[in-house]
């Protein structure tokens, strides 16, 4: 487990990984002799659009520099990750992987532990509003679940009358300071002794609603699989909230389009929706202060910003084997403002920095590494970009058309909008537009660089909790 500068310092060591790695690609741009080229040339497009244009484009070893860098990340990326899950399969070693394939099966060989269960947890802080199409979602389900519990966390208001009028069991936390995590750590604890290797226990946001057939999909998987030991939903966003709306749609829906196409092998457990089985939780409550950071007993660690991300962390570490398949898709709540937005996005950004700082560099944590590092490398060149185009801009008096990145532009805008088509004509024209969604990831960007100072000075972190609109008022609540 990552020491405590190594933790503080985490995010300064994925900027200067990242600075590192754009110098060496600045590098091999600049160096050699620099070409002489011709002026712009004038040209007529279309028969009556006079513009100059220049042919123009970087050098053969310069094209080929780049493409190997990127190649050469992505291929070493997927080996390392494949053959992490590879040894994670094979493992035996019931110290260090305790919820490794192999070892289940082998715990589980000729015992028949039921039919496959499903208890919902639903953690709720003041979500009266949202709480009745979560829990209709749920029995609306092709497969309804055995149990339904709201986990009432500190309500102030008809939370917990709105679960029981729906039909479902409360379960009110006592003195609970820790948020959506110490709540649920308090159920689980009465929860878990009591369950059997079948009995899936699902844990969901109280603004979520499950697609039908969600709750069916998961099941069969775990009856055809013994060793699977949690799996994730794939999220997209509500209808609404404008054009801040459809850039969060438009992200979801790449997300869920990347996992497809690694099928279904999990990043993020997401809390969204997600489910367990219950010996994954209890070895995960057992390995705290051990093999993995937190307090002993405890499922989730109260010290995490993004306790789902980390749980996802703790379980890889074990061994243990999780998917996301594409039958399980779920509707979230979108940030209705950019305020909201930039609170969430930093508790993500900000907790997956300190989960790494947390968890060190270990095999299980290298593709986290490794996007961090990505996303580091894409603030560096989408700032450089911009600050490109701006130069140019104000240092040309006659704009000069450059047709090689005009068709560089062009491929990326392909790929902007293909990777939203599923998304409807108004996830494609914005795609299509680009520049919009340019500016909505430098948004991000920005954020990412706030959560890589905020650690790096031990700013202390804040946890946001919106209160849904209801008839008669709206407001936002820190929590």
């Amino acid at each position: 487990m990552g020491s405590r500068w190594f933790q503080r310092g985490v995010g300064i060591v994925i900027a200067v990984l990242a600075g590192t790695a754009a110098a060496l690609l600045w590098f091999a741009v600049a160096s050699g002799d620099p070409e002489i080229r011709d002026e712009p040339t004038e040209g007529l497009v279309l028969g009556f659009w006079r513009v100059l244009y220049d042919s123009e484009a970087p050098a053969l070893r310069v094209i080929l520099a780049a493409v190997a860098m990127a190649l050469l990340l992505a291929v070493g990326v997927a080996v390392l990750e494949r053959r992490i899950a590879s040894r994670s399969r094979r493992s035996v070693d019931g110290v260090v992987a305790p919820l490794a394939p192999k070892i289940v099966m082998a715990a589980t060989r000729g015992v028949y532990a039921g039919p496959v269960t499903v208890t919902v947890l639903i953690p709720s802080h003041n979500e009266e509003v949202s709480l009745p199409a979560t829990i209709a979602s749920l029995l609306a389900q092709s497969q309804p679940p055995d149990r339904i519990i709201v986990v009432a966390d500190n309500c102030t208001d008809s939370t917990p009358a709105v679960a029981r009028n729906a039909g479902v069991e409360v379960f009110l936390s006592v003195d609970n300071e820790h948020k959506k995590a110490g709540a649920l750590n308090q159920v689980l604890t009465q929860l878990l002794p009591e369950q059997k290797h079948n009995d899936v226990v699902m844990v969901m946001d109280a603004d979520t609603s499950l697609d039908d057939g969600f709750i069916g999909a998961a099941v069969s998987r775990f009856t055809n699989d013994r060793a699977l030991m949690a799996i994730g939903g794939l999220f997209y966003g509500e209808e609404g909230h404008g054009l801040l709306g459809q850039f969060q749609r438009n992200e979801y829906i790449r997300y869920a389009r990347e996992i497809r196409r690694r099928r279904g092998r999990v990043f993020v457990l997401t809390g969204t929706a997600s489910m367990f089985r219950p010996v994954a939780l209890r070895t995960v409550a057992e390995s705290r202060g051990q093999s993995i950071p937190g307090q002993p007993g405890m499922v989730y660690d109260t010290a995490a910003l993004t306790e789902d991300n980390e749980l996802t962390i703790a379980l890889k570490s074990l061994g243990a084997q999780m998917v996301s398949p594409h039958q399980c898709t779920v509707v979230t709540e979108l940030m209705p403002g950019w305020r909201t937005l930039w609170a969430q996005r930093l508790r993500w950004q900000r907790g997956a920095l300190e989960n790494l700082g947390a968890y060190g560099v270990r095999s299980q944590t290298m593709r986290y590494w490794a996007q961090q590092l990505g996303i580091g490398y894409g603030v560096i060149a989408l700032s450089s970009y911009l600050l490109l185009i701006s130069l140019a801009l104000l240092s040309l008096e006659n704009w000069i058309w450059f047709p090689f990145w005009l068709g560089i532009g062009a491929l990326f805008m392909v790929e902007r909008v293909v990777t939203v088509w599923k998304g409807g004509w108004r996830a494609r024209v914005l795609a299509a537009s680009l520049f919009p969604e340019l500016f909505f990831d430098m948004v991000l960007n920005l954020i990412y660089v706030k959560g890589i100072l905020d650690i790096a000075v031990g700013r202390q972190a804040t946890w946001k909790h919106v209160t849904h609109e209801t008839p008669h008022e709206s407001q936002e609540a820190i929590r």
